[in-house]
């Protein structure tokens, strides 16, 4: 365990280690540090999983019902167009930057556009919250929200992308 793990498995909150580790593991993985990133990743999803079950005693459901429950949740937390917009482009950066990060040698120069890609992904959404929707991200409180993140934006881009090609109706508005 690292100097860092050992550090905030002494946080007594642990919804807030939770953000803590899975801010550490991003923050890790940008530094090189593969391993440690994911080991840090993952316990801090598994906190705030935790945590979001204790926070919804009544919630019985299946996997199905959990992730609708993501899906939901996302949706409330990202209403705003600009926040949504800014999701759109940042998360494909995102989740292209952390597989660079992943599978190139650290520190060669496609691991330093990967980390600028991370980076340069991570700075829009926190835009996009900080300034148009004035919440937090999704994750802080919904682990699941790193997938149904990018599972809610693929579906709307790919919608919105099908609305584009729809032919004009006789009145000349797309439908």
């Amino acid at each position: 365990m690292s100097l860092l793990e050992s550090a905030l498995s002494h946080i007594g909150d642990r919804k807030l280690r939770g953000q803590l580790c899975a801010a550490a593991g991003m923050v890790s993985l940008v530094t090189g540090n593969k391993f440690t990133a994911l080991g840090l990743f993952t316990a801090g999803l598994r906190d705030l999983e935790a945590e979001w079950r204790a926070a919804h005693p009544d919630f019985q459901g299946g996997p199905l019902e959990r992730w609708r429950a993501a899906i939901e949740f996302y949706e409330k937390t990202h209403a705003q167009p600009t926040n949504r917009a800014l999701h759109v482009v940042g998360i494909p950066i995102i989740v292209g930057g952390t597989t660079g990060l992943i599978i190139f040698p650290r520190y060669t120069p496609p691991w330093f556009l990967s980390a600028g890609a991370f980076v340069g992904g991570w700075t829009l959404n926190f835009i996009g919250h900080g300034i148009f929707e004035r919440n937090r991200p999704a994750f802080a409180d919904d682990p699941l929200s790193f997938v149904a993140g990018p599972a809610w934006d693929l579906l709307h881009l790919k919608d919105a992308l099908r609305r584009d090609r729809t032919p004009a109706t006789a009145g000349g508005a797309a439908t």
